[in-house]
């Protein structure tokens, strides 16, 4: 096995587990939250808020750690390690004072991990553009085997899913040892602490297209949140069976794209492609707010809505980290990865999971209908309208980068 076959191979197990880990609690825990431990609307969408948390404080760690004193690989190690062990601790953990602090507490050990991951893989991939998407594609696989993994245990409102979660957590630390060594970059004498931190990547943001790139890739993080945090307290009211492995679909559609991706970028370049991801958010949530009333047609509009996912996720979040690698020099490729997290998964994510949470406490009906105890064409149309917005400002004032002819065609 050539080198960059064993790479390529290691890396493929990496973000499969990664994804696993997440895939085995995420979408489950709101209906945890809600059904089991009684929480709150609003103490829900905060719960899921912690992930954000854990984002924003993410390019500190990757920034002061991983680029000045430690090899990235042991840094996923210890992260993962430590992960598991507060995951299998959650359980113990009932009530919203007890439990928040500790999702904090995890989501601060792995949100740095997306970042770290990211950047060791495209610092070892041959040729980026091309191969990391196809490596990141077992991470929609991870997810996948980690929701059925749940299903099969029937843990989707039980504190089983912490403990699957946990377990293999523990198993992606030990197993991130055999990542290819990656040194910290930033070891010269004459490294400030403004790099240290990883603040040297907003220098980017003097180029207008990545500044205007960066706002609406917080801005469509409001909306997106609205599924994750909202989706399964849906389909649970509407007593979906099975409902872990229906979401599953989300997945595999997921795997499809990240084999287009490299296509749609190499043809329609950046601009297009990321319009077309959020121009599929806009379509996702109008298909859900459709289909509370569509009567017969509403499986099937909510399949739509699910089967999105792969354009939603990959034409946004990998075609977004493809353009920040792109626009990065290799000196700040760890900080500047570190930023598009703090955006996606933290500062858009606070702010969406919030909303999200409290539209959810907004539309709360007093007396159910139809066994769905919340009016949820509102709380689907408001992302709705949030997404569109956000697809007109990055239409008209986006640009795709444009590199010397040296570097290669503008894309």
């Amino acid at each position: 096995m050539t080198d960059q076959s064993s790479i390529k191979a290691r890396l493929c197990v990496f973000m499969f587990l990664q994804y696993f880990i997440w895939g085995a609690w995420y979408v489950s825990m709101g209906a945890y939250l809600a059904n089991t431990l009684k929480f709150e609307g609003a103490q829900i969408g905060l719960a899921y808020g912690a992930f954000a948390i854990g984002a924003m404080i993410s390019p500190f760690i990757v920034g002061l750690l991983a680029d000045r004193f430690f090899a990235s690989e042991k840094l996923l190690a210890v992260f993962g390690i430590l992960g598991g062990v507060v995951l299998c601790l959650l359980p113990r953990c009932t009530t919203f004072a007890t439990f928040y602090p500790m999702l904090i507490v995890y989501c601060s050990l792995y949100v740095p991990t997306l970042a770290l991951g990211n950047s060791l893989s495209l610092h070892h991939l041959a040729n980026p553009k091309t191969d990391f998407p196809r490596v990141k594609m077992l991470s929609a696989v991870g997810w996948i085997a980690g929701l059925f993994g749940l299903n099969a245990l029937q843990g989707a409102e039980s504190a089983v899913q912490f403990y699957l979660a946990g377990g293999a957590s523990i198993v992606f630390g030990l197993f991130s040892l055999k990542l290819p060594h990656t040194p910290p970059k930033k070891t010269g004498a004459h490294v400030s602490l403004w790099e240290i931190l990883g603040f040297d990547a907003l220098a980017l943001l003097k180029k207008p297209s990545f500044a205007i790139f960066i706002v609406c890739m917080f801005l469509i993080c409001i909306p997106l949140y609205f599924y994750f945090v909202n989706l399964g307290i849906y389909l649970t009211q509407l007593k979906w069976e099975n409902m872990l492995v229906k979401t599953s679909l989300a997945q595999v559609s997921d795997v499809v794209f990240f084999l287009l991706l490299p296509l749609c970028l190499g043809r329609l370049g950046y601009k297009v492609t990321i319009f077309l991801g959020i121009l599929c958010w806009v379509a996702r949530y109008l298909a859900l707010g459709t289909s509370v009333d569509a009567g017969g047609a509403q499986t099937a509009l909510i399949f739509t809505a699910i089967l999105l996912h792969g354009a939603c996720y990959d034409f946004l979040f990998i075609a977004g980290q493809l353009y920040v690698d792109d626009e990065a020099n290799e000196r700040m490729r760890g900080a500047a990865q570190g930023l598009i997290a703090f955006i996606l998964w933290g500062a858009g994510a606070w702010v969406g999971t919030f909303l999200a949470g409290t539209v959810l406490g907004k539309y709360a009906l007093a007396t159910p209908v139809n066994g769905l105890a919340h009016d949820w064409r509102g709380i689907w149309m408001t992302p709705a309208i949030g997404a569109a917005v956000v697809l007109v400002i990055f239409l008209i004032f986006f640009r795709n980068p444009v590199k010397p002819a040296a570097g290669g065609a503008a894309r």
